[in-house]
C-alpha cells in the first residue's frame, strides 16, 4: 500500500439515526447521520413509512383519487372514462374451434 493516500479509518464510527437509533460500525468518517436504519425502515418493520419532503405523495394520491372521479366530467371525457372503465372489467374470452384442438392432438 502506498503511504499517504488512504483515509483513516474509524473502527468505532457512531450511526445515528434519524429515528433516534444509535449503533456503532467501522468508516472512514467518525460520526454518521442517515435517515433510515434497520430498525425503522419498511422492509425491516414490516410498516409502511413514507418520506415526503416535498409533498410528492400527497400530490400523487390526489391525481389519483381526481382519475377516478367521473362525476366531474362532462360530455366526451365522461363516456370516454366510463368507457375505459368497461374495458378494465371486462373478461377476455378466446374461443377455440374443435379442428385446431384436432391438428394439436395429431401433431403430438
Amino acid at each position: 500500500m502506498k503511504k499517504d493516500i488512504h483515509p483513516q479509518y474509524y473502527s468505532e464510527a457512531k450511526v445515528t439515526c434519524a429515528c433516534g437509533n444509535t449503533f456503532t460500525t467501522g468508516s472512514t468518517q467518525p460520526e454518521l447521520k442517515v435517515e433510515l436504519c434497520s430498525a425503522c425502515h419498511p422492509f425491516y418493520t414490516g410498516k409502511q413509512k413514507l418520506l415526503d419532503t416535498a409533498r410528492r405523495v400527497e400530490k400523487f394520491q390526489e391525481k389519483q383519487a381526481q382519475k377516478t372521479k367521473l362525476t366531474d366530467r362532462k360530455g366526451k371525457k365522461a363516456k370516454r372514462a366510463t368507457r375505459a372503465l368497461k374495458r378494465e372489467k371486462k373478461e377476455v374470452v378466446v374461443k377455440v374451434r374443435p379442428e385446431d384442438l384436432k391438428k394439436k392432438a395429431d401433431k403430438k
